[in-house]
């Protein structure tokens, strides 16, 4: 059994965490009675362990559900008013924070485009003023925030909050993301990857909602990849799981980022993209692309565009990079046999162009019993996947502290008693 906020391979243990997941799950709100059966508790059991949670105003009472019999139970529901948290998306060419309350529910984002190139001092800068702007147009303060989540896209050490030898992170190895935050914000702070927290976000909010084995794709500017299996975050011994990316697909073929030469990212990633098409433009190849003022600074998006517009050649590019990842994607099916496969970043917006390819890939190259028994998707969070699996993040890492400053009140008031 796999509960929305105890997703992580550490997750406690503690039952009023389970608790506390099953009363944030409920949308209409639930009852003790409901949490006893869904735990296998006995009632007089639950109802302590929500006292508990009552007492750190994490949880409150309703009294608006109506039985066939008249009968009126208490329901519960997270307080939403107990605090705020914060979800930021750090890509490879953009930042995003969204300001969300203490149930999850979003209340302000915005997003600005950045290179994470520019090293970790400049990056983490404009992280915090765009976690204040957002906090201003959510009439919020730092004060209301209770916890950060964080995603880079880069493999990273999530007990330490630092990257390690992030391919398109040059200058971030071992950076002390988490602490330098904390100790600006003085709030907790976790740091994911972001296509984890990508995979996290779809899980948790959309369309591989409860999915126990799940794979998100980020297709951005780089390729990463976000595993939940058996209802777990699969994060790999120091967080470089997933990085599919850097399966080499070509021999010999085009340089990647990583320094290999014929990696899925560097054949098919937005960088990629755009490389293809200037080489293509510069060969006088016929295309709408050609007529864009500077080549040189022709990108994915403008690719995308071209192809939505009925673009041949942009269409061929996209084709040619769907049938890539639906190649190591194919690979992964046959490995993992996931339920859900989540296509999703800034290339994925693309929609079919990019989808059509993968799916005719993994019928074509998948083991029968694999393709029968999965879903070959597009993101439904649409650009704010990651953003929002930071929510996610940061609203688990919240109810830890939460349960463990009330275990520890626990303890105390039963010394004090002795």
């Amino acid at each position: 059994m796999g509960y929305p906020l105890s997703i992580y391979p550490r997750a406690p243990r503690d039952h009023r965490r389970l608790v506390l997941d099953l009363i944030h799950e409920s949308r209409d709100g639930t009852t003790r009675a409901e949490i006893a059966r869904s735990l296998e508790l006995s009632r007089s059991a639950v109802s302590g362990l929500v006292d508990d949670l009552l007492h750190t105003g994490l949880v409150r009472e309703l009294d608006k559900r109506q039985t066939r019999a008249g009968r009126r139970p208490i329901g519960l529901e997270i307080n939403a008013s107990a605090g705020q948290i914060v979800g930021v998306d750090v890509g490879a060419t953009h930042i995003r924070a969204i300001l969300a309350d203490i149930a999850g529910r979003p209340l302000a984002e915005l997003s600005t485009s950045f290179d994470v190139r520019v090293g970790p001092e400049k990056t983490l800068a404009e992280v915090r003023r765009l976690v204040e702007r957002v906090m201003r147009d959510g009439e919020s303060s730092l004060g209301r925030v209770r916890s950060i989540g964080v995603g880079v896209p880069g493999p990273v050490i999530s007990e330490q909050g630092m990257v390690l030898a992030a391919p398109i992170m040059p200058g971030w190895t071992e950076y002390p993301i988490r602490h330098t935050l904390e100790a600006t914000w003085e709030r907790p702070v976790v740091v994911h990857n972001d296509a984890n927290l990508g995979a996290l976000g779809e899980w948790t909010y959309g369309a591989g909602r409860r999915c126990p084995n799940l794979v998100f794709v980020k297709v951005g500017t780089g390729i990463g990849m976000g595993m939940i299996l058996g209802g777990r975050l699969h994060e790999g011994q120091v967080g470089a799981a997933g990085e599919i990316g850097h399966l080499t697909l070509v021999e010999n073929g085009p340089l990647c980022s990583c320094g290999n030469r014929g990696c899925l990212e560097a054949l098919a990633g937005g960088g990629a993209i755009a490389r293809q098409a200037r080489e293509l433009v510069r060969q006088g190849q016929r295309t709408h692309l050609s007529t864009l003022a500077s080549i040189d600074r022709l990108s994915a998006r403008d690719v995308a565009e071209a192809a939505a517009q009925g673009d041949h050649l942009a269409q061929q590019l996209f084709a040619q990079a769907g049938e890539y990842i639906g190649i190591a994607l194919a690979g992964v099916m046959n490995m993992l046999n996931p339920g859900v496969v989540v296509i999703g970043g800034g290339v994925a917006q693309s929609g079919d162009l990019l989808l059509e390819p993968i799916r005719a890939q993994i019928r074509k190259r998948s083991l029968q019993a694999g393709v029968l028994t999965s879903q070959v998707t597009s993101a439904s969070l649409g650009l704010r996947s990651s953003a929002l699996g930071a929510v996610a993040a940061a609203l688990s890492l919240c109810f830890d502290h939460v349960i463990a400053h009330s275990a520890a009140g626990l303890t105390a008031s039963a010394t004090e008693g002795r």
